[in-house]
């Protein structure tokens, strides 16, 4: 059975408690990323651009309204703006920004409940993080964006679950969007990289509304011959999904302002507080993945500074909020007291380290040496998770905001979420 039969056999499949439960979670917390994203002042041309193009019957953060494809792209590229969104290591994406965007573009068309967009923005996350599953760890290392690629696919076949494709029709979705699904690791550190949500988001409306008005596609266009798989360095790793404990229920959350690959050297510095007098030297040692993604030697902008080691370190020994979307700026990488540290700062690979691990040692200027590490797969509690992210949340759009959309993300009514998502 190719991944294709899998997943066309996986829209219609019971979605667990535990995985809503989860999914509610990153449903919250997405919208607050995604409203703080909307007040970007970068974006702000992009986003007229393709709200001119027409109205339609789609939410827009902000309030605008769209075709649910123009939405979909906007909500997805503006809720990764801040690159402040949930990732799954398993395949190194982020599954919510592809996902959610879609689903909720075409669930205002039908007036879907919030119980059935929650089911299937579930079932795209889960086909996202199988999808990069399938395609395998060398087509991230080579230059794919898995949350472009693998989410596209998610975003299709979240849709098509809530639209109530049926199985042909599943087919021909996941068989358009294989000739879509694109997104370049390239564009880390630029506005490119939100826009390949976005990408991926829109992919899955377009697929899902071209598939269900008749438009056919190759029997396979994910693992059948020159199908996406053999063209884009798949590794065609077997992936049955749906059973037993499902990915997104090991989702991670992001509490801190930047590429997910810091986290673990971030969670492992903690409250730590230096100076540059106060130390000689300190070595980040972290996979080999990371070294590609997130380890800018000299950061010149606050984008690029949510992409280094050596920058976001500083900045946390240095006391500055790394959970703060407004501690990255150019001027934060100018700093004479963080450069001065960040120039004692030595980041090497390890392959025998998990993805998920970072290790920190610091020599300190009397002799001592410290010796810090921690692992994002360390569990943490639902209740935990939950007043973290209402701490996240807070941070981003206040604290009525966040009650409010905590309530709604909460609750069944489709409207009230959306009207969070427009409230001035």
């Amino acid at each position: 059975m190719t991944i294709t039969d899998q997943l066309v056999k996986f829209a219609s499949a019971e979605v667990p408690q535990d995985a809503q439960i989860m999914m509610r979670l990153s449903l919250f917390d997405w919208a607050a990323c995604g409203i703080a994203g909307a007040t970007e002042p970068d974006f702000s041309d992009f986003v007229a651009a393709q709200l001119a193009r027409g109205q339609g019957p789609a939410t827009v953060f902000g309030g605008a309204t769209a075709p649910a494809g123009t939405a979909a792209l906007l909500n997805g590229t503006l809720s990764h703006a801040l690159d402040y969104d949930d990732t799954h290591f398993a395949h190194i994406g982020h599954p919510s920004v592809a996902v959610i965007p879609a689903v909720l573009a075409l669930a205002e068309e039908v007036d879907a409940p919030l119980n059935e967009v929650v089911e299937a923005a579930t079932i795209g996350v889960e086909a996202s993080i199988l999808t990069g599953l399938w395609l395998g760890r060398g087509h991230y290392q080579i230059g794919y964006h898995q949350t472009a690629t693998a989410g596209a696919f998610g975003a299709t076949l979240g849709t098509a679950r809530l639209l109530g494709l049926d199985p042909k029709e599943v087919r021909h979705a996941l068989g358009l969007c294989a000739s879509m699904a694109s997104g370049l690791k390239a564009q880390f550190g630029t506005m490119g990289k939100p826009l390949n949500a976005g990408l991926a988001a829109r992919t899955g409306v377009e697929a899902t509304l071209w598939a269900q008005s008749g438009l056919t596609a190759a029997a396979d266009g994910m693992a059948g011959p020159l199908g996406f798989g053999a063209t884009h360095h798949s590794a065609d790793e077997e992936v049955k999904p749906g059973k037993g404990q499902w990915h997104i229920t090991t989702i991670s959350h992001k509490f801190h302002a930047c590429c997910h690959g810091l986290h673990a050297m971030l969670e492992a510095i903690g409250t730590q507080r230096l100076n540059d007098g106060e130390v000689t030297g300190i070595h980040i040692r972290t996979h080999p993945r990371w070294m590609s993604v997130c380890n800018i030697e000299t950061p010149k902008t606050g984008l690029e500074a949510k992409f280094s080691y050596k920058q976001t370190a500083a900045m946390a020994l240095l006391g500055h909020d790394t959970g703060a979307t407004a501690s990255y700026t150019d001027a934060i990488c100018k700093d004479n007291a963080v450069r001065a540290l960040r120039d004692k700062i030595r980041v090497s690979e390890d392959e025998r380290i998990a993805e998920t691990l970072s290790e920190v040692s610091v020599t300190m200027a009397n002799g001592g040496l410290r010796r810090l590490r921690h692992d994002l797969l360390e569990p943490l509690s639902l209740e935990m998770r939950a007043e973290k992210l209402g701490v996240k949340a807070v941070s981003l759009v206040g604290d009525a905001r966040a009650d409010g959309l905590w309530q709604a993300a909460q609750g069944g009514d489709l409207r009230a979420f959306m009207a969070q998502l427009v409230m001035s």
